[in-house]
């Protein structure tokens, strides 16, 4: 049992909520407006988790994960946590799950492309040599290798979206977020020219006359920006992730017709309608009843906004990558990563669950590379392309592979893991802790977890022959999943200290 701790005033709950966010987004606690949303920070479902687990610790009480989403402000959370505070002096009990039913919402009716996004005019003229193209996403990981390759395939300036008071800090953040990937490169700096803008905010948070301008200048548009948090519903990402897009298909569509080169994702077939089921590239995605995550959701109506311009004339491609692991060359991951985060976890617990899962991951390079180099062939317009790992194997290997580094490692039932992980981890220093809530939470009429949906009993068979056809002789070939590619990553989280050999 638990108990309360003393209960906190809002000013204090407040304070530790500015601190805590601020390390977890390592910025300055006066650089975050506390009246301003939490996820307008770029806060995604692990930071989020990791700072609900925090939370808990410090108050004595648990946080539903969804408060950050109906008390959306450090102000508003800070006096909500207050009220709990003062409301639950008693003792309280861990639970294997929260149960989590969410509204029914009907996907197909939130499919509306505004009628006024319509192609200016019936010319389009495609050209494989852009002088000038418009990326979002350039502060995220595939982002940061969209630009790189922009830079080494083509010769274009790429105008990059970005969250920031004035393009000197843009630039710096873009900077910065290249080079933590190792991909800065001094020579290409003048060729990187930041937006500043929102994409959440209509006509992408620019100013009507940025906006046109940009419309009538720009010769193609690449769109990789999505709010990726498994933990808000729908309604929460709706904004960034379904109105974002319908706001960069409103740029394509005005004055000059340009292609957009949409990368959306393999979670547009979670339905459980296609599990078991082949589903290849031009196979419509007509199901979306089952889908349960807000996230997966969103990708759902976004996708269908970009066929529905399609159909009224827009030259668009649709890239659906799955998860996406580090460079296959340099091994260079982003470590926040939720994959990443629960193999370290599970390395520390000295365990894993023995779950049906196969690895298909498709490393970042292969992603980056193969969109950009298909965004330049005509042929490619009208076309959706699955970024998919084409030989995956089972997580054994994986598991074979850190043993042959040196790692203790176990394999019990999944529901044995489940209680280890509520009895045994009980504190941040393994990442797990901050996870608890994603990975117990229970989902749907059925109650599943996010685990559960990964079972390759829930999964449809992703089929990618016509995109391996389309990228033959291109010399983008994506690496194998063998102990090679293993090495690769693990020397990388070795050396950064992410994981430690005993």
């Amino acid at each position: 049992m638990k108990t309360a701790k003393k209960s906190l005033t809002a000013a204090e709950i407040q304070a530790w909520l500015l601190s805590h966010l601020a390390e977890l987004l390592k910025v300055a606690p006066d650089e975050i407006d506390i009246e301003q949303p939490v996820d307008s920070y770029g806060l995604d479902s692990t930071q989020a988790m990791l700072l609900v687990s925090k939370a808990e610790k410090m108050l004595g009480f648990k946080v539903a994960p969804r408060l950050l989403w109906h008390y959306p402000t450090i102000a508003s959370l800070s006096q909500r946590l207050a009220e709990e505070s003062e409301e639950l002096g008693s003792d309280l009990q861990d639970t294997v799950a929260v149960k989590n039913v969410a509204p029914v919402l009907d996907l197909s009716a939130e499919a509306v492309l505004d009628p006024n996004i319509r192609p200016a005019s019936g010319s389009f003229v495609f050209k494989d040599e852009p002088d000038h193209v418009f990326l979002t996403g350039g502060t995220g990981f595939l982002g940061a290798f969209l630009i790189h390759e922009l830079l080494q395939q083509t010769s274009a300036d790429i105008y990059c979206l970005v969250r920031a008071d004035n393009p000197a800090e843009g630039k710096q953040k873009l900077q910065k977020n290249l080079q933590s990937y190792a991909l800065w490169n001094e020579q290409f700096s003048s060729r990187i020219i930041p937006v500043i803008g929102d994409l959440s905010q209509p006509l992408l948070g620019i100013s009507k006359e940025g906006f046109e301008m940009l419309a009538a200048n720009l010769d193609s548009i690449y769109h990789s920006a999505a709010i990726l948090n498994y933990v808000y519903p729908y309604s929460a990402l709706k904004i960034p992730n379904v109105l974002g897009t319908q706001e960069v298909l409103r740029l394509a569509s005005l004055f000059k017709v340009k292609p957009v080169h949409y990368v959306s994702s393999v979670a547009v077939f979670e339905s459980p309608f296609y599990a078991g089921k082949v589903v290849k590239e031009d196979d419509s995605f007509e199901h979306w009843q089952g889908i349960f995550l807000g996230y997966s959701q969103t990708k759902w109506v976004a996708e269908k906004l970009v066929t529905i311009a399609r159909e009224r004339g827009l030259p668009v491609t649709i890239h659906r990558p799955p998860l996406i692991a580090g460079d296959s060359r340099t091994g260079v991951c982003n470590t926040d990563d939720f994959i990443n985060l629960v193999i370290k976890g599970c390395i520390q617990m000295g365990c894993f669950p023995d779950v049906d899962y196969m690895l298909d991951a498709s490393p970042v390079d292969y992603v980056s590379k193969a969109i950009i180099y298909l965004s330049k062939q005509k042929e490619s317009l009208g076309k959706a392309f699955h970024l998919q790992h084409p030989a995956p194997v089972p997580l054994s290997n994986l598991l074979e592979w850190m043993r042959s580094l040196g790692f203790s490692i176990q394999v019990i039932p999944y529901q044995e893991w489940q209680i280890k992980l509520i009895n045994d981890i009980s504190s941040a220093d393994n990442p797990l802790y901050a996870l608890r809530p994603f990975l117990l939470e229970r989902w749907s009429e059925e109650q599943i977890t996010i685990p559960d949906l990964y079972l390759q009993t829930r999964r449809p068979k992703i089929n990618c022959e016509a995109t391996l056809n389309a990228l033959a002789g291109s010399g983008i070939v994506c690496p194998p999943m063998d102990r090679q590619l293993f090495m690769t990553y693990s020397t990388f989280l070795i050396k950064n200290g992410f994981l430690n050999v005993a």
